[in-house]
């Protein structure tokens, strides 16, 4: 198809009638600015954006994993946290354990002084030789533990049965009394024999040496000590 501009002075429309974008010049709007200063400030601009971005960025990346660093510590909290609570209740009763354990120890050792004692002595008497009197002399109470710290079963057995006893005899012979004080003290239950007087008396018109000792009785070694069964059997 031929069209004819009969109208001079007037453009043709591009064919498809429609406007078109343009970029802008670029080149002409930088010859347009002469300005230094300007042109300084505007790449500022530009710098500090870019670096403001930047920074946004990377700050966005740390939140990221610092978050998912949180949710597993939250994770692994709430995982331990059953466990600790386990360990707690496991030491409470272990202290009551540790309590009731004690107690028993100091009852059980407390419970074969006397025999342990009269056991001893009885063997140490040599011949002619009787005991008057035996008894437990006074004893001060063992001290509370300082600053709160708990005391060992061995040391509150080893309190328990601190005591110390006086006993007052007669023998017809001045050796067997030397014999008694040798066997007393070579005895494993038996410490600080300690002779307190000897003179001589008369007992149904005989002299007699009467003579007084203490010591203190002490838990043994486990080597002299031997367990029997309380019921036996009988064929």
């Amino acid at each position: 198809m031929i069209e004819v501009n009969l109208l001079p002075g007037l453009k043709r429309k591009a064919a498809g009638g429609g406007s078109r974008f343009k970029l802008p010049n670029l080149k002409a709007i930088a010859n347009s600015i002469k300005d230094p200063w300007l042109i300084a400030a505007v790449v500022a601009w530009v710098v500090i954006g870019a670096a403001v971005a930047a920074l946004f960025f990377v700050d966005r990346a740390k939140l990221t994993a610092l978050d998912a660093r949180v949710q597993i510590v939250s994770r692994d909290a709430r995982r331990y946290s059953t466990f600790v609570e386990q360990k707690r209740n496991a030491e409470k009763v272990r202290d009551s354990l540790v309590v009731q354990l004690n107690v028993i120890r100091q009852i059980d050792a407390q419970r074969y002084v006397w025999p342990h004692i009269l056991d001893q002595v009885t063997k140490a008497l040599p011949p002619y030789t009787w005991l008057a009197d035996l008894q437990q002399s006074a004893a001060p109470p063992a001290p509370p533990p300082a600053n709160g710290q708990r005391v060992s079963a061995t040391d509150s057995a080893a309190a328990a049965t601190a005591i110390t006893v006086s006993l007052d005899g007669r023998t017809v012979d001045i050796q067997a009394y030397t014999t008694f004080l040798r066997q007393l003290g070579a005895s494993p239950w038996i410490t600080d024999v300690t002779p307190a007087s000897s003179q001589t008396v008369m007992e149904q018109d005989r002299p007699v040496t009467a003579f007084s000792v203490s010591f203190k009785f002490k838990q043994a070694d486990s080597v002299y000590i031997r367990t029997v069964p309380l019921v036996q059997s009988v064929r």
